[in-house]
């Protein structure tokens, strides 16, 4: 250890407390990591317990020019937590309280800590819900959720994060605390900061605190289930279905090669011959309820339609979610190299989608799974290759440019919900314009002026060349 690290960690110490942080490499080693399976330990990982603990580790920070990552529980699929440069992580797992739960102004306010499940739970007392409800909610963070604008199945009906927060409280990489947005849900007075921070994995500020807009919760809901002949009769479907007036809560696509997954490797019961399935759900009075499952069942129908189930009681709903339940299992037993890009398109372009992977897949050689959030055009897709084998090896991360490519030729986007982190990162100024790319980077050195929060990540420097 030279003498200036042994200098800076004796001061971070006196800021935050000794019992705060860990500085042995083997206690560090697993704050370097995230699902992205990227890793790179951190020269100290911190654990704050507030707000004014964050300001004063962001300022001493910022003086000795030291890298400053924050982390959630490292489920993101980016690489957005992991600490390319070492120096130092700061973990929310201490800041994980709920502060306030307003039933009458319909907020809560908690720190970024807290598990999306802990927010769900208190709420669910209250007759409340927050929208965001990510695969990973019961371990991910509201911190992450915010710093990645997660979704999840119901952000077809309810938005994504960036539409159900109120206000932040943060602190930039210049050290200054600041507050964002308003407790009220309406609000025109200067910039949205908040939208702005939301979504921007920690490389402008800091989240120490975060005002939630809470939805009642439903009295009711209805599950059904439609198979389809081939990916074009389902996103016939799913343009049908979006465009009447009931809008569902949830509205899942699986493509021929996730069901024949689950056929082989869950408990599901799949009718033979099915190119497409579709899972959806629809919430709201129990006495529209009906009317409104029935209204989904006739746009549901159409050409190439299989069947189209609904479930009628909880155990029944339980029954047909297994079918989407047992692909994340499968998908982890026949690919521990998997590569998951989580891309959006147009609703109206899914079939154009998923016929381009096809053919991707087919001359790489390499087996797409395709499933995701067909009510908003936001497709998991999940190239399975083996690392073991040369030639799949070779192909992965070239089909992968052609996935984005393809993505881009269709009126799409590279991330819907995972973020960009440094996976993504140089593929940026693919999918965004230099003038727009040049402005975020001006914006990110008026936040972060030494560059010191997440450095690498999102923004591509600007003599990166474009994959």
């Amino acid at each position: 250890m030279t003498a200036t690290l042994r200098s800076f960690l004796n001061a971070l110490r006196r800021t935050v407390g000794d019992e705060q942080v860990l500085t042995d490499p083997a206690d560090c080693w697993a704050y370097g990591y995230d699902n992205s399976r990227r890793h790179r330990p951190p020269d100290a990982v911190v654990f704050a317990t507030d707000h004014e603990q964050v300001v004063a580790l962001v300022r001493l920070c910022r003086a000795e020019r030291v890298a400053l990552t924050a982390r959630g529980r490292g489920t993101g699929t980016g690489g957005g937590s992991v600490p390319l440069r070492g120096g130092v992580v700061l973990s929310f797992e201490r800041m994980n309280r709920i502060l306030d739960i307003d039933p009458v102004n319909r907020a809560i306010t908690v720190e970024p800590g807290v598990t999306n499940q802990a927010v769900q739970d208190a709420l669910a007392a209250h007759g409340y819900f927050w929208p965001p409800d990510p695969t990973s909610a019961a371990y991910c963070t509201v911190g992450g959720n915010l710093a990645l604008n997660a979704g999840g199945p119901r952000a077809v009906k309810y938005g994504a994060t960036r539409e159900n927060v109120l206000g932040l409280r943060a602190v930039t990489g210049a050290g200054d605390a600041i507050r964002t947005g308003s407790y009220t849900t309406k609000g025109a007075v200067g910039y949205d900061l908040t939208r702005l921070l939301i979504g921007s994995e920690g490389t402008l500020a800091i989240i120490t605190e975060a005002v939630l807009k809470l939805t009642p919760l439903p009295e009711a809901r209805r599950t059904l289930r439609a198979t389809y002949a081939s990916v074009a009769n389902a996103a016939a479907a799913v343009a049908r279905i979006m465009a009447q007036p009931v809008t569902p809560c949830a509205l899942e696509f699986l493509d021929a090669g996730a069901i024949d997954m689950i056929r082989h490797y869950g408990k599901a019961e799949l009718p033979e011959g099915v190119g497409a399935l579709l899972m959806i759900e629809v919430d709201g009075p129990r006495a529209a309820l009906d009317a409104e499952a029935e209204a989904i069942a006739r746009a549901a129908h159409g050409p190439g339609v299989r069947t189209v189930e609904t479930a009628r009681d909880a155990d029944a709903a339980r029954a047909l979610w297994s079918t989407r339940k047992a692909l994340s299992p499968a998908l982890r037993t026949v690919a521990p190299n998997k590569l998951n890009e989580d891309v959006v398109v147009p609703v109206s372009r899914i079939a154009e989608l998923i016929g381009g992977l096809d053919r991707i897949s087919r001359e790489a050689g390499i087996p797409i799974v395709n499933f995701g959030h067909a009510g908003n055009g936001n497709i998991h897709v999940n190239l399975l290759y083996d690392s073991q084998d040369p030639t799949q090896a070779a192909n992965a991360r070239p089909a992968v440019d052609r996935v984005f490519d393809l993505v881009l030729s269709l009126g799409g986007t590279l991330s819907g919900e995972h973020g960009i982190g440094r996976e993504k990162r140089d593929y940026l100024a693919r999918a965004i314009d230099p003038p727009t790319l040049d402005l975020m980077r001006r914006i990110k050195a008026e936040f972060d002026p030494d560059g010191i929060l997440n450095p690498d990540k999102v923004l591509p420097p600007a003599d990166t060349p474009t994959p």
